[in-house]
C-alpha cells in the first residue's frame, strides 16, 4: 500500500506534534503550580482587543487547526482512504461506536444533570497525540493500523465539529450567520468558477471568520467551511487545497496546538482535586474515554465487519483494533475544546480538564504497551512461518 506524500507529511508532523504537546502540557501544569502561579494563570487571561489571549487562540488560531482538518478530510474523501467505500468503512464503523458508546456512558452518569451536556466531550480523538503515541512504536507499526487511526481520528474531529454546531450554539445572530453563509456562498462560485488564485479564499475566510464568530455559531466552523471552498482540482501538488495543506501542516503542529495545550491546561490543582475525580461528570469523561472509546471502536467494527459491509486488512488482526481503540481514548485537545463549549462553571471545567488528562493518560499507556507487546508478538509469529 503507497502512501502519499502529502499524507506522509500528515503523519510525521502529527507525530512530531503528538511529543511536543506532551512537553508542553508538562510544562504548563507545572508553572500553573508554581510560586508563578497567579501570574502564569492570568496572562493567559490577559484582555486583548476586548478578548483574553486564550479567548484568541480557542476561537481564532484554532479555525487554522479546523481548517487543516477539513482539508485532510476533502483529501480522504477525493482521493485517500476514504474515497473507496471499502477502505472507508472500517475507519467509519469504528469512528462513529467511538462517538455513539463515550457519549452514551457519559449520559448513563450525568442523564438529567446540569452537566449531561458535557456527552460530546469523551467522543473526540485527539490526532496529534494518538500519532504521536504510534510513532514510538517505530517500523513495527503495520501501514493500515496508521491509515485507520488517522482515517479515525479524522472521521471523528468531523463529528466533533458537526456536534459543536449542533450542540454548542445557544443564540444565534440570523444577520451575521446570513452574511457568513453569502460569503460562503460566493467563495463556492468562485471555486465554481475555477478561480484558483489562493488569495481572495483566504480574505473571504477571514470575513466569514468574523461574521460567523459574532453570530453564535462557533468560529471555528468556518475552518471547515472553507476547507471545502478551496478549489481541490485533480489533488496534485499545484493545486490550492495541496499547496494550503502543505503549508498549514508544521505551523499547526508546532505552534496552534502546543499553543492551545499550553494555554488551556494551567490548570491549579488544589490539595483536594482528587474530590473532583468523583464528580458524575467526570467519572463520565474518565468511563467515556478509558472503557467507551475503545469497547466502541472495537464492537462497532466488529459488527461493521461480521455483516459485510467493510473488511479487515490482510495486515490487521483484531488485537490491532484493540491498541488503536485505546489510542483512540486520548481526548485531550478536542475533549478540553468541547469541555470550554459545554460548560460555564470555573471549577466544572478545571475538575473536566484533569479527568481528561488522566484519562487520556491511562488510555495512551495502556493502548502504546497493548500494541507494543501484540505487534512484538506478530512479528515473531509471521518470521517462524
Amino acid at each position: 500500500m503507497i502512501l502519499t506524500r502529502l499524507y506522509k507529511e500528515f503523519f510525521n508532523s502529527e507525530k512530531s506534534g503528538g511529543l511536543i504537546l506532551v512537553f508542553v502540557t508538562i510544562l504548563s501544569l507545572v508553572l500553573a503550580n508554581s510560586p508563578w502561579q497567579i501570574d502564569y494563570i492570568n496572562f493567559w487571561h490577559f484582555n486583548l482587543g476586548g478578548h483574553s489571549i486564550v479567548h484568541w487562540i480557542n476561537d481564532g488560531l484554532m479555525t487554522i487547526f479546523f481548517l487543516l482538518i477539513g482539508l485532510e478530510l476533502e483529501r480522504e474523501i477525493y482521493r485517500g482512504e476514504l474515497s473507496d467505500i471499502k477502505n472507508a468503512s472500517l475507519p467509519i464503523f469504528g469512528a462513529i461506536g467511538g462517538m455513539l458508546v463515550p457519549a452514551s456512558l457519559f449520559l448513563l452518569f450525568n442523564f438529567g444533570t446540569d452537566t449531561q451536556s458535557g456527552a460530546g466531550i469523551p467522543m473526540a480523538t485527539d490526532i496529534a497525540f494518538a500519532i504521536g503515541i504510534l510513532s514510538l512504536l517505530g517500523n513495527r507499526v503495520p501501514t493500515s493500523l496508521k491509515i485507520f487511526l488517522t482515517a479515525l481520528a479524522v472521521i471523528d474531529d468531523l463529528g466533533a465539529i458537526i456536534v459543536i454546531a449542533i450542540f454548542y450554539t445557544t443564540t444565534i445572530t440570523f444577520a451575521n450567520l446570513f452574511i457568513a453563509l453569502g460569503i460562503f456562498g460566493f467563495l463556492l462560485i468562485l471555486n465554481r468558477l475555477k478561480i484558483h488564485n489562493l488569495i481572495p479564499y483566504l480574505i473571504g475566510g477571514v470575513a466569514m471568520w468574523y461574521f460567523m464568530l459574532h453570530s453564535g455559531v462557533h468560529a471555528t466552523i468556518t475552518g471547515v467551511l472553507l476547507a471545502f471552498v478551496i478549489p481541490f482540482g485533480n489533488g496534485r501538488e499545484k493545486s490550492p487545497s495541496y499547496i494550503l495543506q502543505h503549508y498549514l501542516h508544521k505551523p499547526v503542529a508546532f505552534f496552534i496546538l502546543p499553543l492551545f495545550a499550553i494555554a488551556n491546561t494551567c490548570i491549579s490543582i488544589g490539595d483536594s482535586w482528587q474530590n473532583g475525580l468523583g464528580q458524575a461528570y467526570s467519572l463520565g469523561i474518565i468511563a467515556g474515554l478509558f472503557i467507551g472509546k475503545p469497547l466502541g471502536i472495537c464492537l462497532f467494527s466488529f459488527i461493521g465487519v461480521g455483516l459485510g459491509l467493510c473488511a479487515l486488512p490482510t495486515d490487521l488482526k483484531w488485537k490491532n483494533i484493540i491498541g488503536a481503540g485505546f489510542l483512540g481514548g486520548i481526548g485531550f485537545t478536542m475533549s478540553i475544546f468541547i469541555t470550554l463549549l459545554a460548560f460555564d462553571n470555573a471549577d466544572i471545567i478545571n475538575n473536566s480538564k484533569i479527568a481528561i488528562i488522566i484519562a487520556s493518560i491511562i488510555a495512551g499507556i495502556i493502548g502504546f504497551s497493548f500494541l507494543k507487546l501484540t505487534l512484538k508478538t506478530q512479528i515473531e509469529n509471521d518470521e517462524t512461518t
